[in-house]
């Protein structure tokens, strides 16, 4: 097979993935990952909730991708504005998008422009750290909705609920921490459309609710209902089941007297954010009755919930790329298989696509593992097919990017941050502090290098 040289746009897990594999399957394979932050691991580094160590372990097993001879990251590079598709078409044979889906799903509600409503995404953004995100957040209600039965619906209200003190073992930065400890939450309530066994929590997500001293976790008897549909659910899936049987523990426990409470509302929908003033003062959910085939139907009976903030957490999509073909109904680039495709349906000359910008968001981080393995082969079946770039040389793309006054940053450069943040948190008796703004995370990692070049 001959040399080929593929630009990846995101260095999430998708990204990471596909360079993987591909340079595993091709010896002639080289791979640039470009990414809009400085720092490599999408999601992982800014999508998971800071007390989930266990999840983390992953950014190990992508440090040794991106460690590869084969494979450059390439960071603080956003595509289309500092790089455009046809710049990547002249330095590589093919592209490949991996951006993933970092934007909150729209919840068609009253009210739900409010002040006081917000996105899940967004909120987790902030309390990752994300650089693009304001430094603050409004967390003044005492008692809080969350809209939605995945595992984010579960991280927003468990980050809601739990004291800041019991996060200073995370690498959760010094604004997020000031912020958490001027939270007021007391009372969190999680909605969830379906019953127990339409929930889409992980059994350890579930489990983990309960692992604070500080907060009791309270199960509404009504809506705990299990129709012929969800038992067959059950019993065909370990992991349904381990979801039922933990939420009927929480449902049978003797509250705590804890100072902050969940509650899991389920067979509730949302109808309407209640507002007063431009403010958020409620939430109205419509009682919804199982059909016996897994959906559910709505009853007409309304209750209103006092609350001071909502939160929906029902789904990520993904955003439209300059130049490339996009269905805005599935929120995911038109593809079949992973090729990208046109208005029409055709092909689009070496264009690939992987991730959750390629299907949707949906599944673990574990299933993007076999969606890349699909791009990929695909890709290299239409290896003889792809035109060969006009520009051979590897760091001319580096050389333009510059000249056209950007400051890519490198996988040594991420090495010194990385280096930073932990010498960060060892200073404060933890494993990391993670650095929030761009600048300062451009700064440190170029400080030994600027500091060996004077």
């Amino acid at each position: 097979m001959r040399d080929l040289r593929v630009a990846v746009i995101g260095a999430g897990p998708a990204g990471i993935y596909a360079s993987d594999i591909l340079t595993k399957e091709h010896e002639g394979a080289q791979v640039d990952i470009f990414d809009r932050l400085p720092a490599p691991y999408g999601l992982v580094r800014y999508g998971v909730a800071p007390d989930h160590p266990r999840i983390k372990e992953i950014v190990k097993a992508l440090r040794r991708v991106l460690s590869g001879e084969r494979i450059r990251f390439i960071g603080n590079v956003t595509f289309g504005r500092d790089i455009t598709l046809e710049t990547l078409q002249r330095h590589y044979d093919a592209v490949i998008f991996a951006t993933g889906a970092v934007a909150d799903r729209d919840l068609s509600i009253p009210g739900i422009e409010l002040d006081g409503s917000h996105g899940a995404a967004d909120f987790v953004s902030w309390y990752d750290g994300h650089p693009d995100y304001p430094r603050d957040w409004p967390l003044e209600a005492e008692q809080v909705a969350v809209i939605g039965a995945g595992n984010v619906a579960l991280d927003v209200a468990r980050m809601l609920a739990k004291p800041a003190d019991e996060q200073l073992s995370t690498e959760i930065p010094e604004n997020v921490y000031q912020g958490l400890k001027a939270n007021r939450a007391k009372e969190v309530h999680v909605f969830a459309r379906r019953g127990p066994a339409q929930l889409k929590f992980s059994p350890m997500e579930l489990r983990e609710l309960s692992h604070s001293p500080s907060i009791d976790v309270l199960v509404t008897p009504e809506g705990f209902e299990i129709d012929e549909a969800g038992q067959a659910a059950i019993n065909k899936t370990k992991s349904v089941k381990l979801v039922v049987n933990t939420v009927m523990k929480y449902l049978e426990a003797e509250p705590t007297g804890a100072p902050h409470r969940i509650h899991l509302h389920m067979l509730q929908s949302p109808v309407e954010v209640i507002g007063e003033d431009g403010k958020v003062v409620g939430l109205r959910t419509e009682r919804m009755e199982l059909d016996g085939n897994g959906g559910v139907v709505g009853t007409g009976e309304m209750t209103d919930w006092p609350v001071q903030a909502v939160y929906r957490a029902v789904g990520y999509r993904s955003s439209a790329l300059e130049g490339v073909p996009f269905d805005s109904s599935a929120h995911v680039i038109s593809n079949e298989a992973g090729r990208v495709l046109d208005e029409s349906g055709a092909r689009v000359e070496a264009l690939y696509c992987t991730g959750w910008v390629k299907r949707g968001p949906v599944g673990l981080i574990g299933h993007t593992k076999s969606d890349a393995s699909e791009t990929i082969q695909c890709l290299l079946e239409d290896l003889d097919a792809l035109p060969a770039p006009e520009v051979s040389d590897p760091d001319a793309i580096l050389a333009e990017l510059r000249s056209a006054g950007g400051e890519p940053t490198l996988w040594d450069d991420w090495e010194r941050l990385d280096a930073h943040e932990v010498a960060l948190g060892e200073q404060a008796g933890r494993e990391r502090i993670k650095v929030v703004s761009r600048e300062d995370m451009i700064a440190a990692g170029r400080a030994r290098e600027e500091a060996a070049a004077s």
